[in-house]
């Protein structure tokens, strides 16, 4: 997976970016998306560029800038992953999404006896070997 400045320069719309910054962020965003999977799957170049971009497009780092009546907020300066970028590297790793857990030891089968310790003393629906006393094996 490679990930260019001519890339990032497209992603921007621009014509003129530094190529050596470019270059150099793009390094950092990698090693921060490989700090959450490796290896990088070729898909993992979405949020690569969008590291990249973010970081590239607010060097000093504003957060927020007011000319006359407006206001703009600008997110966390730096490179950073945000939720999202996580979730979606994790994505395309395969990794991450529903699944589930089967708690059944690999020896169980369709005639165990597993103890079922009752919810209340007076639960007289037990099975075997509690049979109705709640703390005590049946002999």
């Amino acid at each position: 997976m490679t990930v260019t400045s001519e890339d990032l320069e497209l992603y921007m719309g621009s014509d003129a970016i530094d190529s050596f910054r470019a270059d150099f962020l793009i390094d950092q965003a990698i090693l921060l998306c490989e700090s959450v999977v490796t290896p990088l799957p070729d898909a993992a170049s979405v949020v690569i560029l969008s590291v990249a971009a973010r970081a590239y497009s607010n060097p000093q780092g504003v957060t927020a800038e007011s000319i006359g009546p407006y206001n703009v907020q600008r997110p966390w300066a730096g490179i950073y992953l945000t939720k999202a970028e996580r979730a979606a590297l994790r994505r395309v790793a395969g990794s991450g999404g529903a699944f589930t857990v089967d708690p059944t030891p690999a020896t169980a089968g369709p005639n165990n006896a597993w103890a079922q310790v009752p919810l209340a003393p007076v639960d007289i629906e037990t099975q075997y070997p509690f049979l109705g006393d709640w703390d005590q094996p049946a002999s």
